[in-house]
């Protein structure tokens, strides 16, 4: 009986040590994506490329094959960087980059002291009044004033976003720039350079009289900058039909010299995920070919997926099933299923899995909707879920999403669901 128990203890001490190592190294990963070495793994400093050298390097350590020569499928696209200075002073108020204000990820170079012209939604109601106030405001700073959006009409609320646009972004805009005001801080990047500047301050900082702002920003268009997909795969039992894993690791890298977005949850935390499962699955031959896809470009406008869709390293039509993993560090609240409705019998196997063996708080189904990676494969047919941890810490696309920030709370249980669920298939 006490060598029974005994050996129970140490299968279940084995178990619970294994799994502990799983979320070690998922911290690790965390920890080496989103540190300034990687400088936010946007596209300053080469963040993206050291991104995929590390990603690539871990799929070695793994013993993933190749496609080819290398893990890298290599493409390009231009992007707007702000790899120098970005300042900002209101009445001689210096702001702090990224904690205080942001600057349109589409803004152009610009320096100087500049006067100030305050817009309200009145102005911009009337087109007659609006073209008049332009004629005023050459060469002026518009401050936009807050108005609550929801009291106006349809007709009226578009008004109010043409103009608006018409701001950020069209040449013919006499003024030198835009300054909009939030509560929260979030930033994106762009593929494009307009012709004037907007920033967004935090509403608590706004002087209650403006009269003045100082900028310099530096920013540089790259019209071929040169990124890669990382891709490996473990072969199966069954060699004509594959089972496919993949997660962006680019985030927005950084907003002048200072300012870094490091991505922690968004979405180095959905490459430890990638790199965990490739772990598990090279120790236990799955039963499919199974792919593993780190893609560049997501923030971009998914372009990593969107190339790889058009240049194929395999054939999709043998995709059994794709999982995408975008922000899997939380998970207070379960986890959200992209396409679960879509797939509602892959779905509610998955919601079984997880209640039958208490795992996640819950598993929220959700229909289609195109906002990751999955959704060039949603265009091809290919059968998928996109899911993301729910509750938790709020950071997002701002320079909170941090690692020693980021919980992982239900990161091993959401590790075990998947495997569960992907072993399910026949």
């Amino acid at each position: 009986m006490r060598r029974m128990l005994f050996s129970v203890v140490a299968v279940v001490f084995f178990w619970t040590t294994s799994i502990a190592q799983d979320l070690d190294y998922a911290k690790s990963v965390v920890n080496q994506l989103s540190s300034q070495e990687f400088s936010g793994r946007g596209y300053v400093n080469k963040g993206d490329q050291k991104a995929a050298n590390y990603i690539a390097s871990e799929f070695e350590k793994i013993g993933l094959e190749t496609y080819g020569k290398s893990y890298f499928q290599k493409f390009s696209t231009s992007v707007n960087t702000f790899p120098n200075v970005v300042s900002l002073s209101l009445n001689n108020q210096v702001l702090t980059p990224g904690l205080d204000f942001l600057i349109e990820p589409g803004s152009p170079s610009i320096s100087g002291a500049f006067s100030v012209a305050n817009l309200n939604v009145h102005h911009m109601l009337d087109q007659q009044i609006f073209a008049g106030f332009l004629r005023s405001a050459t060469d002026k700073f518009l401050l936009i004033q807050e108005f609550d959006g929801d009291k106006y009409d349809t007709e009226d609320q578009q008004r109010i976003n043409d103009v608006l646009s018409f701001l950020k972004y069209h040449p013919d805009n006499p003024t030198a720039g835009t300054i909009t005001t939030s509560d929260k801080l979030t930033w994106s990047a762009s593929t494009f350079q307009y012709s004037k500047p907007t920033f967004t301050v935090r509403r608590n900082l706004l002087p209650e009289s403006l009269s003045e702002v100082v900028v310099d920003v530096h920013s540089k268009l790259i019209e071929k900058y040169k990124t890669q997909n990382v891709v490996g795969y473990i072969e199966g039992d069954n060699t004509d039909s594959l089972l496919v894993f993949i997660a962006h690791y680019d985030h927005l890298g950084m907003m002048g010299t200072d300012a870094i977005f490091p991505g922690a949850n968004d979405n180095a935390s959905g490459i430890a995920m990638l790199l965990n499962l490739a772990r598990h699955y090279k120790a236990s031959t799955p039963k499919y070919n199974t792919v593993f896809i780190a893609f560049a470009g997501e923030e971009l406008g998914l372009l990593g997926s969107k190339h790889f869709v058009e240049n194929p390293l395999f054939d999709l039509q043998k995709i059994k099933f794709l999982l995408n993993f975008d922000i899997s560090g939380t998970g207070d609240e379960g986890i959200q299923v992209v396409n679960g409705s879509v797939y509602q019998e892959q779905f509610d196997r998955l919601s079984k899995i997880n209640q039958e063996q208490g795992l996640l708080p819950q598993v929220k189904i959700r229909g289609a909707a195109c906002n990751s990676d999955h959704c060039m494969f949603d265009s091809k047919a290919i059968p998928n879920f996109f899911m993301y941890t729910l509750g938790g810490i709020q950071a997002y696309h701002d320079v909170h999403d941090r690692a020693e920030t980021l919980p992982l709370t239900q990161f091993e249980d959401y590790f075990k669901l998947i495997v569960q669920f992907v072993n399910g298939f026949e």
